[in-house]
């Protein structure tokens, strides 16, 4: 199944967030190995091009306003964040962002996407993880 280019940039955006995460790289190396070596050997008949302007805002842009959306996230954390499974932080931290910065895309499109890119990369049951606590965040940042 071809993806749409926003969907690509979504998934790619939270492994790039996940290898920032994990290798304490600076964000700006983070984005180069994605630059160079993901997207330059994109198959758009395979995988579908990524919409890089939305990879480069979604990473840059929740690394940047990390503490913020940590900060937001944590009330409706069943968890000590440290606690929560790295590639699902990722989405939360992602969609946050999304929900946080990008207002022209609505809430629930921002949710749905999170949701499916935790059906593609997250544990078996992690998209209903993802879908409440986006759910209680939505509405506490004014967005429903």
């Amino acid at each position: 199944m071809k993806l749409s280019p926003r969907r690509r940039a979504r998934e790619c955006a939270v492994q790039a967030l996940y290898s920032w995460a994990i290798s304490q790289n600076s964000v700006e190396q983070i984005e180069l190995v994605f630059q160079t070596d993901n997207f330059a050997s994109e198959d758009p008949e395979s995988t579908g091009q990524v919409d890089r302007a939305l990879f480069t805002r979604l990473l840059r842009g929740t690394v940047a306003n990390i503490e913020e959306i940590d900060a937001s996230l944590r009330p409706f954390l069943d968890r000590n964040e440290e606690n929560v499974d790295l590639i699902e932080r990722s989405i939360l931290r992602m969609a946050a962002y999304e929900l946080h910065f990008e207002q022209d895309t609505p809430y629930k499109v921002v949710i749905n996407e999170a949701i499916e890119v935790a059906k593609a990369f997250g544990s078996d049951d992690s998209h209903k993880y993802i879908n409440g606590i986006l759910d209680k965040l939505a509405p506490a940042l004014g967005r429903k």
